[in-house]
């Protein structure tokens, strides 16, 4: 019997019932096929199939797809060739599926008709395909290129550094030893043959006990008896819903459609973001769908959280009949009787089993009286009984029985047997070795957990072994071993080969590994330890640090003598760090401000007055210096980071001894805080906290009030006093736009954009076209790519600069973009510099409309008035300057005590501006009455970032370098609550009507409800500075960067939908955009910090162009039309024209 002969029976007897339904959980309907649709829609792939594949008796095809309503019908479908069909994940990183592909010797691969440029993007010239698609069914026949040479050279790396370890030596005749160390039996009793025709049902790749990717080809009778015997125990009837919540690329989605396909029952599917969101899942599966039967893993269902858990789906009245929990270690019988009601009576099974032996090998139902309030709840859950077929066997370390104690447990059958990697041929009755503990007690087995190499780390499953293999990869390491210490440290410990650069090893690592494989520190040492007297590895040959081959020595890498020395080395840190005194500090900060700013070669020493940010420095390398200093010190120094930003090294200096030796003689009254010297200045008279500067002219408010939308970073949007004809819907240039956190202001539009772009201008030709980038963890070159694809026909995103204009230094402020009504009037773009000069210039044309001379460098974005009469920013002179918008002229200063980085934001309504400053405080001010309404001190560190304004609930959230996020009244400036996060927000919060988010430089996105409950954290591997992005145009997405040289959207549960690769670290905030001349794609813009300006398609992710400027980017891309300007430290700011062209090479 097979799978699709028993489909067949099912569908004979109930046609007309449903079999599949597809819900997106959106306003559309759910759609749905009855069994006699399902198997129509297959016969006709299945004809369409055998008319184009060249079988050959063994036949295996990819299926490249999301879940989706013709899902069942393309399995069947290839399963009726007959074939075995082999899933493919289109997020997975590109290298990783071809190594599969290739490996599983894959001719054909389906696509998803609406993934095929992903699919050709990510695997450019591997495979072909003519006209063979089926349009209805929704897929298109693609084949292995024959003649790729570089497939083939590629995947043959892959497989040398990742093929598992061929067992040599001590074979014996009459035995077949099978890779993976699994059981030796002798070929007396027949085999299974892989070439057997029509035997197999699907082939899958793991990661497997060892990390290493495998290849896993299932019969169908290794998988036909459990779903037999799972229907039996879970009593599957017509009248059931089944969810497909795995993936499929992991076995347990095998048993969660064929067990409903073959009872006459139906399976619902959900898009796999729908996974990710709690409240909608619980809906469309309990209320919407009444779901009887879920298979799951614990983290699918701790998702939904205790709350919808409680009241939804173990409640008294849910649909829920059956709750399988497999894949995972089952959660404690406590933390179940506090989820499950009192009146629930759906009945939870604990499932266990591993892929290399699909699907399930044991299952066990939890008996209903443990879960009386009487029960004691320390009862553990047992793994159960074998599963029809399936045979169980514990072993020690000697391979002999365990039948009372602690084993491995190992796992077969006569006919329950799988293909690894190339095995060809399999004894009947091979068993599997799990890589699994258990301890045998009366007879039952209890779950111990994983004695190897896999940890989990960033939310990521990952083999340490991975790291090693990187490591070893690099020509300076003679041999290496990684610990996870106090499993919250990964530790590379590292045998020197010739000169090692820390850094340079640290840096490439990253470019080779998934962030949450890059180890925390590295360690050097002379030689690796051993748990037995053999010759140290590091005089050995080097290929013997592999996983496999040091399992055959007689000593092992000692881990335990590892984590002794890295205590060691902790200690010895610690003990450095005790200074003698000033002097000892005084030479030491100044060989890290050298090393930390690449002046170690410089033999001239540092003024005492040089600040680090003068310097050369940016934030992040300030983070760094501070860091050290904590490290060099031993201990926290409250108050450091602000210190590091503004001040010069002999006050950071003297910050630190006041911390370290505050009873010293040696320290004189010192004041961190310096006074500036405002009455030196003859033309200024104090009135208390405000300047009236005499030499200005008077000015009045005018009493018109402008018309014109503001655009600024991260889709801010500010719409203020325009008519009705500036808001005709006939306008062809949509903004993703956020006004405060009220998403209905949807699609405000230009009044025209020009459309001949380059006329007139020098423009630079830099076309550069890019593919799919999204989730690799291999980045290569754009020019790299363009050349791989010459001979695909593609929609090119060019980018070309319109202008640039020259602010003599660096442009870190990001750009202010003023577009008023009057189509007389043109639109412009305002913005500071690090030469202490604000411009206005003429977005069209480039030409400066004027420049105004500060007091300081401006690193502040701009924002405008309400009336739109006024620009506000702030200055390093600790000035907030309210600027006329139409010549520059001041209109009234107001004078903090320290300086200004923060950008204002302006209340609509009341026209109040609000902005913090570094001297701790955020000030409330009126530049129409110039007064200050109030000011409120943080006492949580200096404000970097702009506050962020909230009409529902009247918030103003505010965000400190001393870690702390403040709500506070923005009419009385008084606190409503605060949060303190621990680690410094660069990032300014921004919010919609639900949450804030803020980002963090302990590398995370935190969400907060508006009564300040932490809702979710979501986390990258570098730290965040990127303030997120939340646009009307998407909706339900947030955007921001990382540190960690990646792009992140998600949801607004928390969880990921898509991560692009830059080729640098993300500093700005990017920003969301749409335009008709841009094919009405909903696109993002990003930089990078190396000068990249990449424009990614909003909703996948995917790159749809990309330019660089010739220079390093801190400041974030406003867009407006296709007109994209940005800052950059080579001391211009850029406007760019983005464009369409299509061509064929």
């Amino acid at each position: 019997m097979t799978l699709q002969e028993m489909v067949n029976q099912a569908a004979s007897l109930y046609s007309d019932r449903k079999a599949v339904w597809f819900d997106e959980c959106n306003d559309k309907p759910p759609t749905f096929y009855t069994y006699a649709a399902v198997v129509r829609l297959a016969m006709e792939l299945t004809t369409f199939l055998q008319k184009h594949c060249d079988q050959q008796g063994k036949c295996e095809i990819g299926l490249y797809c999301y879940p989706g309503i013709n899902l069942p019908s393309w399995i069947l479908g290839i399963l009726q060739v007959p074939a075995a069909y082999s899933p493919i994940d289109p997020d997975a990183p590109p290298m990783l599926s071809t190594y599969f592909m290739k490996k599983s010797n894959l001719q054909y691969i389906l696509v998803e008709n609406d993934k095929i440029n992903k699919f050709r993007m990510s695997h450019v010239g591997w495979f072909y395909h003519s006209s063979s698609s089926i349009e209805h069914i929704g897929l298109t026949l693609f084949q292995m290129s024959s003649s790729n040479t570089d497939l083939n050279s590629q995947v043959d790396d892959v497989k040398s550094k990742y093929e598992p370890f061929k067992a040599i030596g001590n074979s014996q005749p009459g035995y077949t030893i099978c890779p993976d160390q699994t059981e030796v039996k002798t070929s007396e009793g027949g085999y299974m043959d892989v070439g057997q025709k029509y035997s197999l049902a699907y082939v899958l790749h793991t990661s497997g006990t060892t990390g290493i990717p495998k290849i896993v080809r299932v019969p169908h009778k290794c998988i036909v008896p459990n779903i037999q015997h799972l229907k039996s125990i879970f009593e599957i009837t017509q009248d059931d819903m089944l969810f497909l919540a795995s993936p499929l690329t992991f076995d347990p989605s095998v048993v969660e459609l064929f067990i409903a396909l073959t009872s006459g029952a139906s399976v619902l599917v959900v898009p796999n973001t729908i996974k990710m969101m709690p409240v909608e899942l619980s809906a469309a599966l309990f209320h919407h769908h009444h779901v009887t039967v879920l298979q799951a893993t614990p983290t699918l269902l701790r998702r939904f959280g205790a709350h919808i858990i409680k009241s939804t789906v173990l409640s008294a009245n849910t649909s829920l009949r059956v709750l399988a929990l497999g894949g995972e270690a089952f959660p404690v019988l406590n933390l179940l009787k506090s989820w499950k009601h009192k009146e629930n009576k759906t009945s939870i099974f604990n499932l266990y089993g591993i892929t290399e032996v699909s699907s399930w090998a044991t299952c066990y139902k939890i008996p209903e009286e443990v879960f009386s309030a009487d029960f004691s709840t320390d009862f553990p859950i047992p793994l159960g009984s074998p599963l029809l077929g399936t045979k169980i066997e514990v072993r020690d370390v000697n391979g002999s029985a365990v039948l009372e104690g602690e084993g491995q447990i190992f796992i077969g059958g006569e006919e329950r047997i799988c293909f690894l990697d190339d095995e060809i041929t399999v004894p009947l009755g091979t068993m599997r070795e799990t890589g699994d503990f258990v301890r045998v007690q009366n007879a039952k087995l209890f779950f111990l957990g994983r004695k190897d190499n896999q940890i989990k780390r960033h939310g990521k499953r990952f083999n340490i072994e991975c790291l090693q293999q990187a490591a070893e990869d690099l020509c300076q390491v003679e041999a290496c071993a990684v610990i996870w210490y106090q499993q919250e440290k990964l530790i590379l410990f590292v045998v020197p080969k010739d000169d090692l650069e820390e850094r340079e090893t640290l840096t490439e690592l990253q470019k080779r590994l998934p962030a949450h494989a890059v180890p925390d520190e590295l360690v050097l040492i002379k030689a690796l330890p051993l748990t037995s007297h053999v010759v140290p590895i590091a005089v050995c040959n080097r290929t013997l640090t592999s996983a496999g081959e040091r399992s055959g020595l007689e000593g092992k890498v000692d881990i335990s003598e590892l984590n002794k020395i890295y205590q060691n080395h902790l200690n010895s840190r610690r003990r450095d760090s005790k200074l003698s005194g000033a002097e000892e500090l005084w030479e030491k900060l100044q060989y890290l401000w050298k090393s930390l700013l690449g002046l170690l070669g410089d033999s001239t020493g540092i003024s005492k007055d040089a600040v680090f940010l003068y310097s050369g420095g940016d934030s992040l390398k300030a983070l760094r210096f501070y860091d050290e200093i904590e490290k060099l010190v031993g201990k926290a120094v409250p108050g450091l980071l602000e210190v590091i930003l503004s001040r010069s090294i002999e006050e950071v200096y003297r910050h630190i001894l006041k911390i370290l030796f505050p009873d010293e003689d040696q320290l004189m009254n010192y004041d961190n805080v310096v006074k500036r010297k405002l009455s030196e200045n003859s033309g200024e008279d104090f009135h208390g906290k405000y300047i009236k500067l005499k030499s200005e002219r008077g000015l009045e408010v005018a009493s018109g009030l402008i018309s014109f939308i503001a655009l600024s970073r991260g889709n801010h949007f500010f719409p203020m006093n325009f008519t009705k004809s500036f808001m005709q819907p006939n306008n062809t240039v949509q903004v993703g736009v956020e006004l405060l956190q009220q998403p209905s202001f949807l699609h405000l539009v230009t009044p025209s954009i020009m459309k001949s772009h380059a006329q007139g201008y020098e423009v630079e030709n830099r076309i550069l076209t890019v593919t799919n980038k999204a989730n690799k963890t291999v980045c290569c070159s754009v020019q790299q790519i363009h050349a791989e694809c010459s001979h695909v026909t593609t929609a090119e995103l060019a980018l070309c600069v319109r202008w640039k204009s020259n602010t003599r230094k660096c442009v870190d402020a990001s750009p202010l973009v003023i577009i008023p009504s009057e189509e007389e009037v043109s639109a412009s773009v305002y913005v500071g510099s690090h030469s202490n000069t604000m411009q206005a210039i003429d977005l069209d044309l480039g030409e400066i409309k004027w420049e105004k001379n500060l007091g300081d460098r401006i690193e502040s974005s701009a924002c405008v008035s309400k009336c739109g009469n006024f620009i506000v920013v702030g200055c390093y002179d600790g000035l907030v300057y309210v600027l006329q918008s139409s010549d520059g002229e001041i209109h009234w200063t107001f004078v903090t005590e320290d300086t200004v980085k923060s950008s204002a934001v302006v209340d609509p309504c009341s026209g109040l501006v609000y902005i913090g400053s570094h001297d701790q405080h955020v000030y409330a001010l009126d530049i129409y009455k110039k007064a200050c309404i109030w000011k409120l001190h943080c006492k949580g560190g200096a404000v970097f970032s702009s506050p962020c304004l909230s009409s529902f609930p009247h918030h103003l959230y505010v965000a400190t370098l001393g870690g702390l996020l403040l709500a506070v009244n923005p009419v009385m400036g008084s606190k409503i609550w605060k949060s303190f996060l621990g680690k410094p927000l660069f990032s300014s919060p921004h919010c919609n009507e639900k949450y804030v988010y803020v980002g963090c430089v302990d590398g995370n996105l935190y969400c907060y409800t508006h009564s300040g409950e932490k809702v979710w954290q979501f986390s990258t591997s570098g730290p965040v500075f990127s303030s997120p992005c939340i646009s009307s145009l998407t909706k339900q997405e947030i955007f921001f960067g990382s540190h960690d040289c990646f792009i992140y959207c998600c949801n607004m549960e928390g969880n990921l939908l898509w991560k692009f690769e830059a080729t640098s670290s993300v500093y700005g905030t990017p920003f969301v955009f749409q335009s008709d001349d841009l094919k009405n794609k909903i696109l993002l813009a990003a930089v990078s910090t190396d000068g990249k300006v990449w424009i990614l398609n909003a909703k996948s992710g995917t790159a749809e162009g990309v330019d660089k400027l010739p220079g390093e980017v801190f400041s974030s891309p406003v867009v407006w039309g296709t007109k994209l300007v940005v800052g950059c430290r080579n001391d211009y700011v850029y406007c760019l024209d983005l464009y369409i062209t299509g061509k064929k090479e």
